[in-house]
């Protein structure tokens, strides 16, 4: 029986799927030096009709099994009665509670208002106004609409203990936060896990602010990276907003992770969080960034020998491929995306064998 690490690969649709190889090619062995075993399955749209999302279903139970994912993109239909997107079965089926969103600065690519730190999101994936119970009741301009949202004290937990655990291993400050001076109950249940678990990290910097603030905040912050906990909602327009703050979404990765009873990592899935960019398809012109810088993630977690130098080996070649002039059209480049994974791979092989040499 292997004692590797497997990843399993989540393979997806058009551009997705070719985005996916690339950074394969980054993770393999002898690039990065870290042992690990491969388990594919197809999420491709096709395959997901052809099995009525089956093969989904049996992505995430290998998943739940090893404790690692790497996901393409993927096309989700619009037509109703259809396989719909494999996104909410995979959340589901491994408890994916939280999802991690960072931006960062690109070499050459000028960001809003001078920011220049990370800036990574910590978003409750689960509840909130997410599934929330909706109804109508009256007629004319007498019609209220209603709304019942939920969040847990369990995830309220996770969401604010992860933030923490995120800062401490980023070296960021834990920033932001929700509305909870205007709904003390609920989104102050937030606020009080987050005032916990900053007890149970005195060493992480921690300043918390209203949601409104944040965002304007957000604007004018240059100095410290951080690391904003949030509801389900607000997460979901701060990681569009931190995007395009760093003028790019080429520089960000996405992590699902769930949790064990500790509270520590128990399923991390990596992807980019861009689409399938069908416009791109086949013409090897997409900037693979995203999905190589989702696998320098997933290598932070793995309890492998030599992983975190492989993950720190990743990161900054990629943005350093960038920094000597080296980028797709999307960032100004004549790069194809084989060029540009070629340049990463070679970095990162050099990197690794300086590292070696001085150790």
């Amino acid at each position: 029986m292997s004692t590797k690490p497997t990843i399993v690969v989540l393979e997806g649709d058009e551009t997705g799927q070719e985005l996916l190889e690339e950074s394969l090619r980054v993770l393999a062995p002898a690039v990065t030096g870290v042992e690990l075993e491969v388990q594919r399955f197809d999420l491709s749209l096709a395959n997901r009709r052809a099995t009525r999302n089956g093969i989904v279903h049996e992505a995430a139970e290998a998943m739940r099994a090893s404790g690692f994912g790497l996901k393409a993109a993927t096309i989700t239909p619009e037509t109703q009665n259809d396989v719909g997107s494999p996104n909410a079965i995979l959340r589901k089926e491994i408890d994916g509670t939280v999802i991690l969103r960072t931006g960062r600065r690109i070499p050459g690519v000028r960001p809003v208002a001078g920011i220049h730190a990370p800036i990574s999101v910590v978003r409750m994936a689960v509840g909130d106004a997410y599934g929330a119970k909706e109804w109508r009741e009256g007629e004319g301009l007498d019609e209220m609409a209603f709304r019942t949202e939920a969040i847990s004290r369990r995830v309220c937990r996770l969401v604010a203990e992860f933030a923490f655990y995120h800062a401490r291993r980023a070296g960021s400050r834990v920033f932001g936060g929700p509305k909870y001076t205007v709904s003390p109950v609920y989104e102050g249940m937030l606020k009080e896990e987050m005032d916990a678990a900053a007890k149970r990290y005195p060493d992480v910097k921690y300043e918390p602010q209203l949601i409104d603030a944040t965002y304007a905040l957000l604007i004018s912050s240059s100095g410290d990276a951080l690391t904003i906990p949030s509801l389900n909602r607000d997460g979901d327009c701060l990681s569009d907003l931190v995007m395009q703050l760093f003028g790019s979404i080429a520089g960000a990765e996405s992590l699902l992770l769930s949790f064990d009873n500790d509270l520590k990592p128990h399923v991390v899935m990596a992807e980019a969080p861009h689409g399938t960019a069908p416009k791109l398809f086949g013409k090897n012109v997409a900037n693979p960034m995203a999905m190589i810088l989702a696998v320098a993630a997933l290598l932070s977690y793995l309890d492998a020998p030599a992983a975190a130098k492989a993950s720190r080996a990743v990161y900054e070649s990629t943005l350093e491929a960038v920094a000597d002039g080296l980028a797709t059209s999307d960032l100004g480049g004549h790069a194809s995306t084989t060029e540009f994974t070629d340049a990463v791979i070679g970095k990162v092989r050099n990197k690794l064998d300086v590292w070696a040499s001085l150790a």
